[in-house]
């Protein structure tokens, strides 16, 4: 099979497709791996780098998207991108479709099949491609929210840590997945003080076997989520539904209980946003104010640290990646049924329920698509 990896051309996304180890692989296999050139730039990996792997080097996009059986990148297609695929062209990349009904109507209109990383299951049914990201993104999140909180930013000017005589920050984490998890250990690392909210008791006694006495644990009913807001320097939004769009939580009106320059981070952006008045920003201009309070909301968060973020994701993708080259799609996904889920769009058709749920179209289901 010829793959071709793509630069990514979103706003600051660093991160690439395949790494150099991920096309030796692929070449290992049989395959051919056509990549753009400067594609690794970002991730510290030259053209040369690839050469050495096997890969043929090309100028342009539009040459891999002519030429290649199967696009492999990060983030979802962009419009122009999209223009380029064609009918039975395979796309394996994150495309977080409920929220992006215009990205939707342009795949199905493509006729590719459309495998989205984001709903791939596992035995366990967690979402094995999603973790890494989610996992770079609950890490980060702290990290930006303790920047956005300086008074420069717009911020309380808190200190999230605290100082000796002086009280920690305060952190509410909506959510207690891998994004919340991963948040909280942050949070509590730099000495704030924690609370983690979830709806799952079994999340939940998980946390407070974790954490102990180091980060708090709250039911996440709407009595204890107004409060915990109201309450909180930083709140962390950390809520996933596979595949649909993110509930929003926190509305505008709780803003208005809200401590003056505390801030949101948005991790769900990607899914639609977890606060009412979320809206998606890029690394260029990362954060906005609403009723006095930052909103950093930034959609592809693990592309700021996009060596670290590649090379994680890659280790979680290629597995995939090289069985829907070494046997092709349809036999890919009969065989494993978890890849199967990943199955978003074929044949100008939705094939993920919560999609086609959220947007209005009809659902036909992966084993069709298969046996098609």
């Amino acid at each position: 099979m010829l793959i071709g990896v793509p630069k990514e051309i979103k706003n600051h996304e660093y991160r690439v497709g395949m790494t150099p180890e991920s096309v030796a692989e692929a070449v290992h296999h049989g395959h051919q791996v056509v990549v753009e050139k400067t594609a690794g730039d970002g991730i510290g990996e030259v053209d040369e780098t690839y050469i050495a792997a096997g890969a043929e080097m090309v100028d342009t996009a539009e040459e891999i998207f002519a030429r290649a059986d199967m696009i492999i990148k990060v983030k979802e297609p962009q419009p122009g991108e999209r223009k380029m695929l064609r009918e039975g062209q395979l796309l394996y990349t994150y495309l977080h479709l409920a929220p992006d009904p215009e990205q939707t109507k342009d795949l199905i209109a493509s006729g590719a099949t459309c495998i989205a990383y984001e709903t791939v299951t596992d035995n366990i049914g967690g979402l094995p491609l999603l973790k890494p990201m989610s996992q770079v993104a609950g890490r980060m999140s702290v990290q930006a929210g303790a920047h956005c909180l300086e008074k420069a930013q717009g911020g309380r000017g808190t200190l999230l840590g605290g100082v000796p005589g002086v009280m920690p920050g305060k952190v509410a984490v909506i959510g207690g997945g891998v994004v919340g998890f991963n948040a909280a250990q942050m949070a509590v690392g730099l000495g704030a003080d924690v609370t983690i909210l979830d709806r799952s008791p079994e999340v939940l006694e998980k946390l407070a076997m974790h954490f102990e006495s180091s980060a708090k644990t709250r039911f996440s009913n709407k009595a204890n989520l107004e409060e915990s807001v109201m309450e909180a320097d930083l709140i962390i939004g950390a809520v996933l539904i596979p595949g649909a769009a993110a509930p929003k939580l926190v509305t505008r009106e709780m803003l208005g209980s809200m401590k003056k320059g505390s801030v949101l981070v948005d991790v769900a952006i990607d899914q639609g946003g977890c606060f009412e008045t979320s809206k998606a920003t890029t690394h260029a201009e990362p954060t906005y104010m609403v009723d006095e309070i930052v909103h950093y909301c930034v959609a592809n968060m693990p592309g700021g640290v996009a060596r670290t973020s590649t090379y994680a994701l890659n280790n979680v993708t290629l597995p995939h990646a090289l069985a829907l080259a070494d046997k092709g799609w349809k036999q890919a996904l009969a065989d494993n049924a978890h890849l199967a889920n990943g199955l978003n769009v074929w044949n100008g058709k939705v094939t993920y329920k919560a999609v086609a749920d959220d947007l209005g179209y009809d659902y036909t289901p992966a084993a069709d698509a298969i046996a098609g």
